[in-house]
């Protein structure tokens, strides 16, 4: 009545099903985890480029690191400051005072001071006003949700660098001891070979990233320049910087460039037309090629795959879903071929 084999493929079935559920109740921290490894990749060159060159310490990674991480915050630093000097005092001022602002967003009372800060007419702060009052639920409903989120996103953000900081000074010996963990003498060098391909395909997948944030970074900083933006290149540093996050992170920097655009009296409509042209141009055909060629994958499979990964797992869904199907193809290649 009990069948050996019939009960190991119950046991492995049951393993399986523990383990997706597993990965389904960590999914959080898991996605956390896989993005302070993407920001180690996206640091590393910084830092094997200051251990090349230094004089001192070029057998330690740790100097290194913290290099690396003070120029990236004090390029921040420098970038926020460019756009607005007072941005950390007014930040302040606004999480103290949110609660207030909320209520003058939903009445209408914020189209008042903002006409009468940027010299609006009277008929520009009617209409906005207008606007609030009728869609005071959606806006309302907005509100709230941003402030149950924005802790939650603040939290990740602070805690992604300081994760990013251990793979950075850890990484291969993390690597190793994992492929320790779940090999036999057989299969160890397969796959040490296999991480390694792995390694590299990261690197490429990072390096088509900053290619691309170049990209908009250069765009937007040459477009606002044309239009009588003010503080065109802090608003291509950060259309530039908000291009690593998928759908999220262009329509945030689009709307503070209109914003912008708007409360100063730029050309907004002809800005909005161009970050359409360019969002349009970016996802169709740059940004599948430029994917596709440090990928190896067809521009027509990357924009099936980043489809396919919004519609699965929104936002997550679409920034995973290149490593994620290119990961796929390093198994198969390795792995399914070779048998």
């Amino acid at each position: 009545m009990f069948d050996p084999r019939t009960a190991r493929v119950l046991f492995t079935i049951l393993v399986f099903a523990l383990v997706l559920a597993i990965v389904y109740v960590a999914r959080a921290v898991i996605i956390v985890f896989v993005f302070a490894i993407l920001l180690a990749y996206l640091i590393d060159p910084v830092v094997r480029f200051l251990q090349r060159h230094s004089l001192f310490f070029k057998n330690l990674r740790g100097p290194h690191i913290l290099e690396a991480y003070l120029g990236f915050l004090i390029l921040i630093a420098v970038a926020i400051h460019g756009m607005d000097p007072g941005f950390f005092r007014h930040a302040g001022t606004l999480i103290r005072g949110l609660p207030a602002f909320s209520e003058q967003i939903s009445t209408g009372e914020v189209a008042t001071k903002l006409g009468e800060k940027y010299g609006w007419t009277d008929v520009q702060q009617l209409r906005l006003k207008s606007f609030l009052i009728q869609h005071h639920a959606r806006v309302q409903g907005l509100l709230e949700d941003g402030q149950r989120i924005v802790p939650t996103a603040i939290g990740s953000l602070v805690l992604i660098p300081i994760l990013a900081l251990f793979f950075l000074n850890d990484g291969p010996i993390l690597a190793d001891s994992v492929i320790q963990l779940v090999s036999t003498k057989d299969n160890v060098e397969d796959l040490r070979s296999f991480a390694s391909e792995l390694n590299v395909m990261f690197q490429h997948y990072i390096k088509a990233k900053v290619i691309l944030a170049v990209l908009s970074l250069l765009y937007c900083s040459i477009t606002t320049w044309i239009l009588g933006f003010p503080h065109a290149l802090a608003l291509g540093v950060m259309a530039g910087v908000l291009e690593f996050i998928p759908v999220a992170g262009w329509m945030t920097s689009a709307t503070i460039i209109i914003t912008i655009g708007v409360l100063t009296h730029s050309h907004w409509i002809w800005m909005a037309a161009l970050l359409g042209l360019w969002r349009m141009s970016m996802d169709y055909f740059i940004s599948p090629r430029v994917v596709g060629h440090e990928l190896e994958m067809h521009p027509l499979l990357a924009i099936f795959t980043v489809m396919v990964g919004g519609a699965v797992g929104g936002i997550v869904g679409i920034y995973l879903s290149i490593p994620f199907v290119a990961t796929l193809r390093v198994v198969y290649r390795r792995f399914l071929i070779a048998q």
